[in-house]
This record gives C-alpha cells, sequence and structure tokens, in this order.
C-alpha cells in the first residue's frame, strides 16, 4: 500500500509518500516547505496562505521524488490536528481535494502521534516514551492500556514558542531554537532561573520572564546558555518520572526542538544513567513533517480505520489520549 500524507499543522506544508515494505516503512518521498514571518510570530492567516501557495509545488515535487503515478496512490491521509484553524482547514481541503479526484480513502492523523510512530518506524524502538518537544507542543506521551497517554506537558506554552518569543525579543530570526542553540554554547556562566516543575508538568513563560528581566544585567550569551540548562533539565526529570512510572526501558525523541544537540546529550545522558536506551531519528522526522502523517495514516488504515469525508472537520485541540490505538 502506497500513502500520501499531508502535514499542515502550523508553519510548515509537507507531503509525504510512504509504502510498507517487509512490515517496515519505506519513504518514497518527504518535500517540505516552511512559512517564515518577516517579523513577529506565525500569523495563522499568513501561514495558511503560505500553504496554498506552494501546495501544488510541493506536491508535484514529491510525485517526481517518489517516481510514483499519481494514480497509483492507494490512500490519503492529512494531519486532522492538534494545531492552527486555518493551517489545518487548508490541508484537510487539499487532501479531501485530492482523495475525492483520486477517488481513494481518506484517514485524518493526529500531528501527535504521528511524531512518535515515525520515531518508532525509524529507530527500530518498541515501546519508548516520547519526549515530545516543539512549538505548540511539549508532552511526555507513552503507550497504555490501548492508548497513548500524557503522562506530562506543559501547563503554559510549548518549550519551542518559550525560545521563539525569546528569539524575537532579542532580534533573533524565526525560529529562533538554532540560534539560540549556537548562543548557548560561548555562553560560560550558569544564571539562576525559576525551575518550574509541578508533580509531572512543566511551565515556561515564568523563566521567559526571568529571561527578559536580565537582558540588560548579563551577556546574552550566558542567559542563552541559563534558559537551556534549566529548560532541558526540567524536560529530562519529567521524562525521567514517566519512565518510572511505566516501567519503560526506551526514550524517544520528537518534535522540532529534538534537533538541539544539547537538548539530545541531556536525555541520551539520562538514558544511560537508567541503563536505558535512548532514540532520537534524523532531523528531517523530527521537525513537522508529511511522512509521518503518512506512515501513521498508513497504519490506521491497516488496523480497519475508516473516515467518511464528513468525519473529516478539522480538531484544533485534537487531544493525543482521544485517539483509539488499534494498530498495536
Amino acid at each position: 500500500m502506497i500513502c500520501l500524507g499531508i502535514e499542515g499543522t502550523a508553519h510548515t506544508i509537507s507531503i509525504g509518500i510512504v509504502e510498507k515494505v517487509n512490515n517496515r516503512c519505506n519513504i518514497l518521498a518527504n518535500i517540505s516547505k516552511m512559512y517564515k514571518p518577516e517579523k513577529g510570530g506565525i500569523h495563522p492567516r499568513e501561514a495558511a496562505n503560505h500553504h496554498v501557495k506552494f501546495f501544488p509545488k510541493v506536491l508535484r515535487e514529491s510525485i517526481e521524488k517518489s517516481e510514483v503515478n499519481i494514480n497509483d496512490i492507494d490512500l490519503v491521509s492529512f494531519s486532522i490536528g492538534p494545531g492552527l484553524g486555518p493551517c489545518l482547514r487548508t490541508a484537510a481541503t487539499a487532501a479531501r481535494t485530492l482523495a475525492l479526484s483520486l477517488k481513494k480513502p481518506i484517514v485524518g492523523v493526529n500531528h501527535c502521534i504521528a511524531h512518535l510512530e515515525i520515531g518508532r518506524a525509524l529507530t527500530k524502538c518498541e515501546d519508548p516514551v516520547l519526549l515530545y518537544v516543539s512549538g505548540g507542543n511539549t508532552q511526555v506521551i507513552a503507550f497504555m492500556e490501548g492508548k497513548y497517554r500524557v503522562f506530562g506537558e506543559t501547563l503554559d506554552i510549548g518549550i519551542g514558542n518559550c525560545l521563539d518569543k525569546f528569539g524575537r525579543e532579542i532580534g533573533l530570526p524565526f525560529p529562533s531554537g538554532p540560534h539560540i542553540e549556537k548562543l548557548a554554547k560561548k555562553g560560560k556562566k550558569y544564571i539562576s532561573l525559576p525551575y518550574s516543575v509541578k508533580g509531572m508538568d512543566v511551565a515556561f513563560s515564568g523563566i521567559l520572564t526571568a529571561c527578559l528581566h536580565l537582558l540588560k544585567k548579563e551577556k546574552i550569551e550566558d542567559i542563552c546558555y541559563s534558559l537551556q540548562e534549566t529548560c532541558f533539565c526540567m524536560l529530562a526529570e519529567v521524562a525521567e518520572r514517566a519512565m518510572a512510572h511505566t516501567e519503560k526501558e526506551e526514550i524517544l525523541l520528537g518534535g522540532g526542538v529534538a534537533c538541539n544537540k544539547r537538548l539530545q546529550e541531556i536525555i541520551r545522558k539520562m538514558a544511560n544513567e537508567r541503563k536505558a536506551k535512548f532514540y532520537c531519528p534524523p532531523n528531517e522526522y523530527l521537525v513537522d513533517n508529511g511522512a509521518m502523517i503518512a506512515w501513521t495514516g498508513l497504519l490506521m488504515h491497516e488496523s480497519g480505520i475508516r473516515m467518511k469525508l464528513e468525519e473529516t472537520k478539522v480538531r484544533q485541540n485534537y487531544r493525543t489520549d482521544e485517539v483509539e490505538i488499534k494498530w498495536r
């Protein structure tokens, strides 16, 4: 079976084409185009307009890269949520149009679960705790009793949102995470910041405010270093607590912020100290991508999940633990 997946939850429009070969994920194409605002953060309507503009080009390139005839696509999947409303609706409309024109089935995929499934497919981990860190989402997820359960999450903003807001205040381009990572490498002094772990959950807005107050007092490199160390250690703590609670011995990273080498280093060290296994897919599949939507859609369809066209309404606040996992 060949599945085409459309990702369009936020700043990226992406199309992936995958097939299942010997029970493994074979990615035939994964083409993306990212919206980068000239100033400020993501404007949902502008991002949606970006997706409309670039969708035909991304579709054409993905078909060409896959070397698959578009009529040979067996299934169309798309990111049904969670995400920004205008962006989600754009991707959903494109998916419905494509499915109708090709006369193929359609399935809506939970974006968060797609991050976990592509990680499982590409790293060969079996039953991990997922530390999912992106702009809009920060969650610790694991499979238990037929569903992916959220064992901890942000109480306010996502870690990526925190980094982007700080970066915007100091004049860094979007996305700011990679630029903060470079500055942090030059930092030599750790500055004490609020450490906001509340049970299994985390909060970042207080840390962000504290960093902004330090701008006229401390070197920017030291602030970036301290911001990363504090936030990443918080994430390691709740991830480790989830591993202990679930008695799982694998930790998987997902989401764009997981591209950060310092975060990878901290989580790897935590896993090693627990004698657990650390997994992290290539950066191309950590950030939002169409291949993860295509692969998860394929798994859903093979497990017997079907959707009528009228059931493909987007769900902006689609919770990870609302999805019935029939393929595991």
